[in-house]
């Protein structure tokens, strides 16, 4: 334990010290609308793991430069060290009056990754380089973005989204350490984004609801040719075209493509019908209808505890009932 870490001081002697800056100055960061312009007082730099080696064999050539007078000992050592000077005012430069505003954020489903896109605008005349985008102390994704001269770039934070409800994409690092990689120039942001996280779609199997005409009870969702109705397991003499190919790598058992007759049918996804699962069940399983329903397009209406959606269809539609389903219980 104690090898691994004198090791570690020694690769990175300041990380430590890193460490209790970077805790001091995420505590004072505030929250902003956008856009966001970097001041040159908001951008802080170290010298890199390559700039301390960098700095070591400076002293080295400056010591033997000294021990052997030699003048072009010290010519080499004072241009190299003229050199680290220009590329630490570079890398600096780098992220001065960089311009960072929220993208369009897309929802997701739980269990996948959410994505937050940040909007780099560069109205400088040169191209500010190699910027990249990361979370507090974690490693930087390796994704880096290019901004040339007055245009806008999108970058792309992502963050795994494992329950329902709003993420919030909270504080992220811009830094860089362009041209040299002896600097590593950064800055703190927190933007005000968050992404609606849809709860996980339950695996096709149980039947949707049976479908009510527009005059009275109707047709049964469970024989028909006319709208899709859902999703159910295979049974023998299924024909081929009824499969859902789509599915079948991702599932265990083949499901078979339901069709309803009746396109005057209203469906009810009504959270009582689900009775026998918990909370969190429930939802998945009506997320899974209201894609069944919204694939089909049939004009469905969503019931749920103190809400109540009225029978409709198409994309709008579709995310109302879908967030709806992502909030339910948020305070």
């Amino acid at each position: 334990m104690r090898i691994w870490l004198i090791g570690k001081i020694l690769l990175h002697p300041l990380r430590s010290v890193q460490t209790r800056i970077d805790a001091w100055v995420l505590a004072r960061v505030r929250r902003e609308a956008g856009p966001v312009v970097i001041s040159r007082r908001r951008v802080y730099i170290v010298p890199s793991r390559y700039g301390y080696v960098f700095a070591v064999l400076l002293l080295a050539m400056l010591l033997g430069s000294m021990n052997y007078s030699n003048s072009l000992g010290f010519l080499l050592t004072f241009l190299l060290s003229g050199v680290g000077l220009v590329a630490m005012h570079l890398t600096h430069a780098n992220l001065v009056n960089l311009r960072l505003r929220v993208g369009e954020l897309e929802p997701v489903f739980a269990g996948e990754t959410a994505h937050f896109p940040v909007l780099l605008s560069n109205r400088a005349p040169s191209a500010r380089c190699a910027v990249t985008l990361s979370w507090p102390h974690a490693e930087p994704s390796g994704d880096t973005f290019d901004v040339p001269q007055q245009t806008e770039t999108r970058a792309e934070l992502r963050k795994s989204a494992p329950a329902r409800g709003w993420i919030p994409a909270g504080i992220f690092a811009v830094s860089t350490e362009f041209p040299l990689g002896l600097f590593h120039a950064w800055t703190w942001v927190e933007l005000e984004m968050r992404s609606l996280v849809y709860p996980q779609p339950a695996p096709p199997g149980l039947p949707m609801p049976a479908g009510h005409g527009r005059g009275g009870h109707g047709t049964s969702t469970r024989s028909g040719q006319e709208e899709f109705a859902g999703l159910r397991p295979y049974q023998r003499g299924d024909t081929a075209r009824m499969v859902h190919w789509k599915s079948l790598p991702k599932l265990a058992n083949p499901m078979v493509k339901q069709f309803a007759d009746s396109s005057d049918e209203q469906l009810w996804l009504d959270w009582d019908a689900l009775g026998a699962l918990d909370t969190e069940a429930r939802l998945s399983q009506l997320t899974r209808w209201v894609l069944d329903a919204d694939n089909g397009s049939a004009t469905y209406g969503l019931h749920l505890p103190g809400l109540r959606l009225a029978p409709d269809r198409g994309p709008a539609h579709r995310q109302r009932c879908l967030q709806a389903l992502a909030l339910f219980g948020a305070a």
